[in-house]
């Protein structure tokens, strides 16, 4: 209903972006907040939103675990590919989608952000 990745606005309703004021207003109605509440949704917001540097949620946790594991071939591939730089998380979208599959389903998700290189000054 509010015209964006169903990714984007669950962040944006658990307070890690900002909505506009036609967004804020269709969330407003589809959660029945008032208009204090609305006003909330279109603050820019303090950016991270867990309580300890080592999350203890276990589906949180294995992110984390995964970037321990997997950060150093992330960072050596991307600069292998692209060169010295890194990935943006503000240029960026997500996808989140069930993937079937014979011994269970499998959790997919796409994660796409725009490379920014490094300059030299």
């Amino acid at each position: 209903k509010v015209g964006l990745s169903k990714e984007w606005v669950t962040a944006a309703c658990l307070g890690q972006m900002a909505l506009n004021s036609d967004q804020a207003a269709v969330v407003g109605d589809l959660f029945g907040l008032t208009v204090d509440e609305r006003q909330w949704l279109m603050v820019a917001p303090y950016k991270g939103s867990l309580p300890t540097s080592v999350p203890t949620d276990p589906l949180i946790y294995r992110f984390y675990e995964l970037v321990n594991v997997y950060g150093t071939t992330f960072k050596e591939l991307i600069h292998e590919e692209f060169g010295d730089g890194i990935m943006s998380a503000i240029d960026f979208k997500m996808e989140l989608a069930r993937e079937a599959h014979p011994q269970g389903d499998r959790v997919q998700i796409t994660l796409s952000g725009k490379f920014l290189p490094y300059k030299s000054y």
